[in-house]
């Protein structure tokens, strides 16, 4: 079994009452502190622009400018995101992002990468909320450019989404084989979500790494229609780690603890 753990980055309301200023230092110390541990081999972030369930004047920094910062200060754990929205930043600026940034931490980054669903955040910044279909086909067809830009160093599509003629990526990612088993290369790539009929088959294709719903009759659920989509495409279904998240709450009295659990 292997660990990670969210640095809080405001998203989720974690950054109240700490003084902007000192916020850098708290997030920064935190990752410091588990990068000189063994108990957590990832720290990761969210990839929102502001807070959840409701937008609100709290702090939430960005994911990808947080990586490139905590990639310079950390020499041991791995760097994720939970994850990015291939829609926010067009995939050809993204996989020149995350390889500088695998460059910068010696080969620890990991991609995550989903559809995205904030539909306020989406809106408030500029990007409209086209429906699933859309969105699950940017999914597909960026991550295709992603993994081609970082195993062959340039990428040409001519796409629904995504038109790229010759996209280059040099340097590539630091990172070579990412899997025992897997056939693909450069940075490892996290695809979250369990829709049965088009995310699974993405993962099926492209992902090193699955993340779905942990409920133990879900997981069990999701994991076989990964393998029926993996046998599809002729996919070593034990090549794809298949990974969940889950909330720990921690307070000093069962009252805090009970309010926290709440919000």
């Amino acid at each position: 079994m292997r660990f990670g753990i969210f640095v809080p980055q405001g998203w989720r309301m974690d950054l109240v009452g700490i003084e902007p200023e000192q916020q850098w230092d708290a997030m920064n110390g935190l990752a410091r502190y588990v990068d000189q541990g063994e108990a957590f081999e990832s720290i990761w972030v969210f990839d929102h622009f502001h807070t959840v369930p409701a937008p609100s004047e709290e702090a939430t920094h960005e994911a990808w400018a947080l990586m490139a910062g905590l990639a310079a200060t950390t020499s041991r754990v791995r760097l994720g995101q939970m994850c990015t929205c291939i829609s926010y930043r067009h995939p050809t600026y993204l996989a020149k992002a995350a390889a500088t940034i695998d460059h910068i931490s010696g080969g620890r980054l990991e991609m995550g990468i989903g559809a995205g669903w904030y539909e306020q955040e989406w809106r408030a910044y500029g990007y409209g909320f086209p429906p699933a279909r859309e969105r699950l086909g940017r999914l597909r067809e960026g991550v295709a450019i992603l993994r081609e830009m970082w195993t062959t160093g340039r990428a040409t599509l001519d796409g629904d989404y995504y038109q790229v003629e010759q996209a280059r990526c040099y340097p590539r990612p630091l990172q070579g084989t990412v899997a025992p088993g897997s056939e693909l290369n450069g940075i490892p790539m996290w695809i979250a979500g369990g829709g049965e009929k088009v995310t699974l088959k993405i993962v099926a294709r492209y992902a090193d790494y699955a993340n779905v719903d942990g409920t133990p009759d879900v997981f069990a659920r999701k994991s076989e229609v990964l393998r029926e989509h993996c046998e599809a495409v002729g996919r070593d279904f034990g090549s794809i780690v298949r990974t969940a998240d889950y909330n720990v709450f921690i307070a000093e009295t069962e009252s805090e603890l009970d309010e926290r659990f709440r919000f």
